[in-house]
This record gives C-alpha cells, sequence and structure tokens, in this order.
C-alpha cells in the first residue's frame, strides 16, 4: 500500500506559477505510475496529468499542455506537478494518485488505487 500527502496548493493570481508536491509513503513508489487530477466546484474530477513509474512518459490533458509538468524522483517518493500561466479556470481541489496496474499512467481515475486527500489551487483574474 501507499500512503500519498499532496501540498503547495494556494492562491495565485492568473499567470502565475504553484508547484504541487505529492509525498508517498512506503518503498516500492517506483511499482506505481503516478497521476495528477483536479476536481472544481460542481463538475466532475478530470485527468490533469500523468507518469510512468519511472517518469519515462508523461501524458497531459490538453487543457494543460505547455503549461503544466509532472515530474517525479522515486528516490524522494515524490511526484511533483508545476503549473505555469495559470488561468481561472485552473481553479479546483487537486489529487495525486498512485496505481500499480499499468507501467504507463493512464487518463482514467479508475487505473488509480490510492489518492491523496487533496489541496486546493485558486487562480484569481
Amino acid at each position: 500500500q501507499v500512503q500519498l500527502v499532496e501540498s503547495g496548493g494556494g492562491l495565485v493570481q492568473a499567470g502565475g506559477s504553484l508547484r504541487l508536491s505529492c509525498a508517498a509513503s512506503g518503498r516500492t513508489f517506483s511499482s506505481y505510475s503516478m497521476g495528477w487530477f483536479r476536481q472544481a466546484p460542481g463538475k466532475e474530477r478530470e485527468f490533469v496529468a500523468a507518469s510512468s513509474r519511472v517518469g519515462d512518459n508523461t501524458y497531459y490533458a490538453d487543457s494543460v499542455k505547455g503549461r503544466f509538468t509532472i515530474s517525479r524522483d522515486n528516490a524522494k517518493n515524490t511526484v511533483w506537478l508545476q503549473m505555469n500561466s495559470l488561468k481561472p479556470e485552473d481553479t479546483a481541489v487537486y489529487y495525486c494518485a498512485a496505481g500499480s496496474a499499468y507501467y504507463l499512467g493512464t487518463r482514467s481515475s479508475d487505473d488509480y488505487g490510492y489518492w491523496g486527500q487533496g489541496t486546493q489551487v485558486t487562480v484569481s483574474s
């Protein structure tokens, strides 16, 4: 099992940047593909970005491609989401997730069995 704790959320003006961190417990972090998802008020949870188990493959939602970057350091049991050029529509609770079924990260929340508690990101206009 793995436990996930996100941090780094906050309030930022449009055009600004934030870096979210997700720290994982356990000694088998490299066994998990990792994903970031977000959920805005009144909306369903949506895929943001994903990383393969060793970070050699990454995937992004079209809405964040070119602005967000997912990265991981398996020695530190941590995955990050660097968010640049933030927009008000990026406002949401951001969750990191871990999945053991696939080497590559996937876009489906069903493929992730472990979730963090979420961190709020608010982008003001």
